[in-house]
């Protein structure tokens, strides 16, 4: 139990620094392009490895630039990591796009459109009603 509430803790560590990076820590262009959160933090029951799970709004192309960017700042997100987040090893940092925002966005929007082809046109089945 108390190893969980740890990972967690560590998770929420992360999350916290690695979004405070992104707004003005990491230099390459290419992490600007789009614009960037992070999501969630999956870390490893060992401590040993971390999943950053970011969105990107933006543009496809925007997208791949914006992950090319992270994967070569990952380096540095590591070290930085090491240096604010006391743990005895840094784990292992990789950037996943998380696009859950954006399919639960199209759903919301199908929704929406079976709605509004389900609603009667000028009320013809309201007056049956009456």
């Amino acid at each position: 139990m108390a190893t969980s509430r740890r990972v967690s803790r560590v998770a929420e560590l992360i999350k916290r620094e690695v979004s405070q990076m992104l707004l003005n820590g990491i230099k390459d262009d290419r992490v600007g392009t789009g614009m960037v959160s992070v999501t969630d933090v999956d870390v490893s029951g060992d401590l040993q490895h971390a999943k950053i799970y970011v969105s990107i709004y933006g543009t496809e192309e925007a997208k791949a630039e914006t992950m090319a960017g992270l994967k070569s700042a990952t380096g540095y997100v590591r070290s930085e990591l090491g240096a604010r987040v006391r743990l005895r090893r840094t784990p292992e940092v990789v950037f996943i796009e998380d696009r859950s925002i954006e399919r639960g966005s199209k759903v919301l929007s199908l929704l929406n459109q079976l709605e509004l082809q389900r609603q009667p046109e000028n009320g013809e089945n309201e007056e049956e009603e009456v």
